[in-house]
């Protein structure tokens, strides 16, 4: 099934990042996002405490840890979701073009595949490709990341070898 093709206002570079690749190309911005989901949660907590208390006399100990966890699983979310916004085109992504091409024309020059080495066969990578392509658009319900190595990525990569 090929992709659907979308108009983005800027270069598509992957529509199926991979996690590492997703995660390896994070923003300052995307690492502060992270970490301000994760001070801001249990602050809320502590706040919304102090406003409305409910545990007087009871210790916040367990509340904090689970709202710095839960903070921290959100924000990482959506780090991993803005990151793969500028792969899908969709937010500004020079920075995350350049990398891309001189990463992807390296590993055309030596020979190796682009998207990495696999063992699935076609039929498989293309159902993992289905099942995980804009999967970032659904965390709320499903936080689903591609692992799998697959050449479904909705790109022309005849650009990396000439």
């Amino acid at each position: 099934m090929p992709v659907k093709e979308i108009q983005t206002p800027f270069p598509v570079i992957d529509t199926d990042p991979s996690f590492g690749r997703v995660v390896g190309n994070f923003r300052a911005t995307d690492y502060a996002t992270l970490a301000a989901s994760t001070a801001i949660a249990p602050a809320a907590v502590i706040g919304l405490e102090k406003f409305n208390p409910v545990a007087a006399g009871r210790s916040l100990r367990i509340p904090i840890r689970l709202s710095v966890l839960f903070g921290a699983f959100g924000g990482f979310l959506l780090a991993y979701q803005n990151s793969s916004l500028r792969f899908w085109g969709w937010k500004e992504n020079a920075i995350e073009v350049t990398k891309d091409f001189e990463e992807l024309s390296q590993l055309a020059k030596e020979g190796k595949p682009l998207y990495g080495e696999t063992n699935m066969p076609a039929h498989i990578q293309a159902a993992s490709a289905q099942n995980s392509r804009f999967a970032q658009l659904k965390f709320s319900l499903l936080p689903w990341f591609n692992f799998a190595n697959h050449n479904n990525h909705g790109v022309d990569t005849s650009k990396y070898s000439s």
